[in-house]
């Protein structure tokens, strides 16, 4: 995910901790009662001379002491580290200390910690570092934190380096496409399909939104006499950032790396297909207004707006934004992608790592295992910020309906078909960076790249191929 809505959500994940009220069962039944209010009395036989030994307090176990450092503010922090007592009460052996550091300097803290060998025994971090830093023997293989659970998170959520998984987003994000209904009445047309094996064809979804594109003169795009530009009413909006990008070079057969991260196929003719199709909806299909690549608010500028009838995001704007509109008034719906060869969405989420230089591995696990569970985060759940990472609140009805049953989301048959049984499908596959080391750099240039693509000044092909190996030197880590 990119660095604004990782900060927003990691903030969220913060409040919502400060006021969940339901208690981690998992961790409660595993623990005994706390040391403190243990007493015991003596068994030894009293001597002749004395009636009773006095009772004895026992001795009180050593706590082990763990440190979770996270993004936020002062105030952020002792809300997360109150999520931290209660863990620290329900058990007897372990102590959680949480460390806030502000976002700005947060990766420059960890860094300089990594250097002095002073780092917390574990942490949230962002995406694009969990390879790096597992490149840099940084992080501890955590493959054995779900052992013995009867659920462990969907394999789309588990970051991977050599084999191991060296890491678990602490939430599950797809991306999703959202609309507004009232267009799609007004207009007379179906609403997108919410099911995986319905879902549009590229050309489908273009045609769609031509019917749903109105000039000044309520003219469509493909009606003699239609001016660009003078749109009233988009029909689309595709997300353009570049980690997104990607969900569409993969749906055409291309993709932005292989399979293991390690050689770049953005310059394939089905990836530059894929780029410029997305540039087209603009360009050729007048169907979509101009977007950079270069902001994370496309929900806001589109759907809530009221400007574009249907967009690409991810579902995290269930949360983030579009409940305050749906109060406001706005009837919106969630669909799953359109598709162009495969059908394709992506996973994301927040990593929970822990590093390879704590003398504490099975406690971190244990903590992050709790902090992590559906139950301890259940504010950000039901308010369609986060999907819950565990695969039975997928695969179990009453877990779904505990899940999905609530004001904040579109209705249930509509969401659990868009979005939870999306996001077990086979459509679903990691967002490259669970499995590709630095990817900042390469999105980085990639959105630079493709920046006189989006206005028309170059094609994808022309922008792409001047720009290659750059982008090939970038995967390896190049300046």
């Amino acid at each position: 995910m990119k660095t604004s809505i990782l900060s927003t959500l990691a903030l969220v994940l913060i409040v919502g901790c400060s006021s969940t009220k339901t208690p981690a069962e998992s961790a409660a039944t595993e623990t005994k009662a706390p040391v403190e209010s243990a007493k015991v009395e003596a068994t030894a036989s009293p001597a002749p001379e004395a009636t009773k030994a006095p009772e004895t307090e026992a001795p009180k176990a050593e706590k082990v002491k763990i440190t979770y450092s996270m993004w936020g503010s002062a105030e952020e922090g002792n809300a997360t580290q109150a999520a931290a007592d209660k863990f620290n009460a329900s058990q007897d052996h372990i102590e959680v200390k949480v460390e806030a550091i502000p976002w700005e300097s947060y990766m420059t803290k960890l860094n300089t910690m990594a250097t002095a060998g002073q780092l917390p025994d574990t942490a949230i971090l962002k995406e694009d570092a969990v390879i790096q830093w597992s490149t840099d023997g940084m992080l501890n293989d955590v493959s054995a934190m779900y052992e013995g659970s009867d659920s462990k998170p969907l394999d789309s959520l588990a970051y991977k380096y050599q084999g191991k998984t060296v890491a678990y987003a602490g939430a599950n994000e797809i991306l999703l496409l959202y609309y507004n209904k009232d267009m799609f009445d007004k207009a007379k047309v179906a609403y997108p399909p919410s099911a995986l094996d319905k879902a549009w064809t590229w050309d489908e979804f273009v045609a769609t939104a031509k019917k749903l594109t109105v000039d000044k003169n309520g003219k469509h795009p493909d009606e003699a006499g239609f001016k660009s530009q003078s749109i009233v009413q988009y029909g689309a909006s595709v997300e353009n950032l570049a980690w997104q990008l990607e969900a569409y070079a993969l749906s055409n057969g291309g993709g932005f790396y292989n399979n293991e991260g390690t050689e770049v196929r953005v310059g394939e003719d089905a990836s530059i297909e894929a780029i410029q199709k997305v540039a087209d909806l603009y360009l050729k299909d007048h169907v979509a207004p101009l977007s950079v690549g270069q902001t994370d608010d496309g929900i806001s500028r589109t759907i809530i707006a009221g400007t574009v009838a249907m967009a690409t995001n991810g579902q995290w704007n269930v949360g983030t934004s579009l409940n305050k509109a749906k109060e406001a008034g706005l009837k919106y719906g969630v669909a799953v992608l359109p598709y162009m060869k495969e059908k394709v969405t992506l996973n994301t989420g927040g990593a929970n790592v822990v590093f390879s230089q704590t003398k504490h591995p099975k406690e971190a696990m244990e903590w992050l295992k709790w902090y992590s569970a559906e139950e301890n985060n259940w504010g950000l759940i039901s308010s369609g910020i986060w999907m819950p990472t565990l695969q039975k609140w997928y695969t179990d009805e009453t877990l779904t309906h505990k899940w999905v049953d609530n004001p904040n989301f579109p209705p249930y048959d509509e969401y659990k078909s868009a979005v939870v049984d999306y996001a077990q499908s086979s459509a679903a596959r990691p967002a490259s960076w669970f499995f590709t080391n630095h990817t900042t750099d390469f999105n980085t240039l990639l959105t630079s790249t493709l920046g006189d693509v989006w206005t028309g000044k170059k094609t994808a092909k022309d922008a792409i191929s001047k720009n290659l190996d750059a982008l090939k030197a970038a995967n390896k880590g190049a300046k």
